[in-house]
């Protein structure tokens, strides 16, 4: 891995450990931008030490860099506040890309994880509305409530997206990458770089996985 990460010329690899102990240790010598974090390490996951390695590293970036291709797992990263989750399957080009990505603020997932949470925010959703209670006929007549006049206006942002951006947020929600994008649409990467950017900016949100939990929410994908 560090090999291969050290052929990308715009990283460099600063430090290496086998588990957390040594990776702390390190880490009193090198204060990287971003940490690739295997969860399956001696003596404790590594979802279970993202909180003790930013407290060490509290500038740096964390990204899973798994073969676990679990829901529950991907979850439980997200939760413990990990910026990324990427597969080892993941390319070459696409992890130097995706380590790029994290510097500049941006969350990553693999695309196949990225559909799986996609899938699994949706079956959240459905699930709360086939338990949501009928309002009182008192409630109807009520102003409506943050959350709600929050949706109505995402809403609103999501129709305002030009043809073009709401097939490529579709394509996002599905959890294609810019690449599997160009090539649905027959139109260059860079092109559909350009209209993430848009897309992004419209919406309010920082990173592909927000867009994409905010499109399903409203019926995309």
């Amino acid at each position: 891995m560090r090999a291969l990460l050290e052929q990308a010329p715009l990283l460099r690899v600063c430090g290496e450990a086998g588990d957390i102990g040594e990776a702390l240790r390190a880490l009193q010598d090198a204060q990287p931008d971003v940490i690739l974090l295997d969860n399956h390490l001696p003596g404790v996951r590594g979802v279970d030490a993202i909180g003790t390695l930013r407290q060490a590293a509290p500038l740096a970036r964390i990204v899973l860099l798994t073969v676990s291709e679990d829901t529950e797992d991907l979850a439980a990263a997200l939760r413990a506040g990990a910026d990324g989750y990427l597969l080892k399957t993941t390319e070459l080009d696409q992890l130097c890309d995706a380590v790029q990505r994290v510097v500049g603020g941006d969350s990553v997932i693999s695309p196949p994880m990225l559909n799986k949470l996609v899938t699994m925010v949706r079956a959240s959703n459905q699930s709360e509305v086939g338990a949501a209670p009928m309002a009182a006929p008192h409630q109807v007549d009520r102003a409506p409530q943050a959350p709600f006049a929050d949706a109505l206006v995402q809403r609103s942002v999501i129709d305002a997206l030009s043809e073009r951006e709401r097939e490529i947020l579709t394509l996002i929600a599905r959890g294609q990458s810019n690449k599997m994008i160009a090539r649905a649409l027959d139109i260059a990467e860079t092109t559909v770089k350009i209209h993430v950017q848009h897309i992004l900016r419209k919406l309010n949100v920082t990173s592909r996985v927000q867009a994409a939990v905010l499109a399903v929410n409203h019926g995309l994908g």
